[in-house]
């Protein structure tokens, strides 16, 4: 997405004047009164969503008027991209740099589009970077490619996103910031102990897989990111019905997620040891696909009674939680679609998560303030943990009643992880159901901004897992 983007001066750029109502009348006062006339002619209001160009007295324009949320940093200039003629635009503000960031990584969240199917020539309109630092600029490009990596692959629909191609986009992404990438593929999943992995996605022709990416020095910090990839999601024999299974192809969501922060960690060089782990599946209907009723040993040891075979996710989940355990980290992240009882708690804008450690809490909830990627704790309130019991097994993979589902799933995955690993949960939509500026319908990254910005601040040296938030 960088072709949104103008590093090197231009000779011709047509300047952006971003005017809130506080700033429009004494802008309006200082200009001649031609100019006052044509913009009151125009009826221009300083409000997002409204643009005016100025033409000057040879009939060229080179400027224009924008109206802006001063509340809404990142997404001022997020829906002129998709307005604007081809061309490279400068801001004329006073704007902080943390400010204009903010915006430009909003331009090229609206310059976004999805052509794998149906491509497009037109031009995008470009933003000059040029009042922007290397570094600045430089982390603009990263933030919009990390996201755009993200959309492109909730969007890709399930034929061409299988377990296969995921595993591919991984080691692409590994190539690129020079990762390691292994995978543990089909029946390999039971001799590397993955069962559960191996039981939800056995019946599809697409073989199950783990794709394990490292990256980083061992000496620093470990982190690691856990990311659900069911590529497509029937609902196992418990199928779903037809509008259920409509968006389905975004229930590898959690691990789009997941690349597209690896993506942001790599390329900014945090001083951590990332390791990233995708279960990748097909939850395909076939003569061996896993039964209501079935008891399942987990990678943990932990015996798991299926009693939906559409809470499949955290079944996935489990194994990899396991494994990340194994190396006591010192932060676990998951991120998974995980239960549309968080879109009925949050709804679909808002990244839900769970965490028992609640000095990491303040953290997240100030960055996602300060991204405009709204994040939310939902508590891992104990008392239900009784509503997985299973009269055959250690637990069950879902509640017995339709309450309290994204806490009870948090309760499941948390069975997973000592009482002293800090570990968070993000359960998110990872689909925008509307379109508004810089997010058009489609797959999303929620969430990600703000916990790369919170990633950034807490281990931005070595010593950063002490760093009190």
């Amino acid at each position: 997405m960088t072709d949104c983007f103008e590093r090197a001066p231009a000779t011709q750029m047509i300047t952006l004047i971003p005017l809130d109502a506080a700033l429009f009348d004494p802008w309006l006062e200082r200009q001649p009164e031609r100019m006052r006339n044509w913009v009151k002619a125009a009826r221009f209001q300083p409000k997002a969503g409204h643009h005016l160009a100025l033409p000057e007295t040879d009939g060229c324009v080179r400027k224009m008027l924008v109206g802006v949320d001063p509340d809404a940093a990142s997404w001022a200039l997020a829906d002129l991209p998709g307005r604007l003629g081809e061309g490279v635009y400068t801001l004329e503000c006073d704007w902080s740099p943390q400010r204009l960031a903010q915006a430009a990584v909003g331009w090229g969240l609206g310059s976004y589009r999805f052509e794998r199917y149906r491509p497009s020539d037109k031009p995008h309109p470009r933003l000059s970077l040029t009042r922007l630092t290397d570094d600045q600029a430089q982390r603009v490009e990263q933030t919009v490619d990390a996201i755009s990596l993200v959309r492109d692959l909730i969007n890709t629909p399930a034929e061409d996103m299988m377990p296969e191609h995921l595993a591919e986009s991984a080691q692409q992404l590994g190539e690129t910031f020079g990762a390691t990438v292994r995978q543990v593929v089909g029946d390999a999943l039971l001799e590397e102990n993955y069962p559960s992995i191996h039981r939800v996605g056995r019946a599809s022709h697409h073989a199950p897989r783990v794709i394990d990416l490292q990256w980083g020095d061992d000496a620093h910090p470990r982190i690691t990111l856990v990311g659900k990839g069911v590529c497509f999601d029937t609902g196992g024999l418990d199928i779903k019905p037809s509008n259920g299974m409509r968006l389905m192809k975004k229930d590898m969501g959690g691990a789009a997620h997941v690349l597209g922060l690896a993506h942001l960690i790599m390329a900014a060089g945090l001083p951590v040891r990332l390791r990233v782990l995708i279960g990748a599946v097909d939850n395909a209907i076939d003569g061996n696909a896993f039964r209501p009723g079935d008891v399942i040993t987990t990678r943990k040891g932990l015996t798991v009674e299926v009693d939906n075979t559409d809470a499949e996710g955290r079944l996935v989940l489990c194994d990899l939680l396991t494994r990340a355990c194994e190396e006591s980290p010192s932060l676990i992240i998951d991120f998974a679609t995980l239960t549309g009882a968080a879109r009925v708690a949050v709804g679909t804008e808002i990244a839900a998560f769970f965490t028992d450690a609640r000095e990491l809490v303040h953290g997240l909830h100030r960055h996602a303030e300060i991204q405009e990627d709204p994040c939310w704790r939902l508590p891992l309130h104990e008392p239900y943990r009784e509503l997985l019991e299973s009269s055959v097994a250690d637990l069950a993979n879902s509640g017995s009643t339709p309450y309290a589902g994204a806490i009870t799933a948090g309760l499941f995955l948390k069975a997973f992880v000592p009482r002293t690993q800090p570990w968070i949960h993000f359960d998110v939509m990872a689909w925008n159901t509307r379109a508004r500026p810089g997010r058009p319908k489609g797959g999303e990254a929620l969430g990600v901004r703000a916990v790369f910005a919170w990633l950034e601040e807490r281990f931005s040296t070595p010593q950063g897992p002490d760093c009190q938030d």
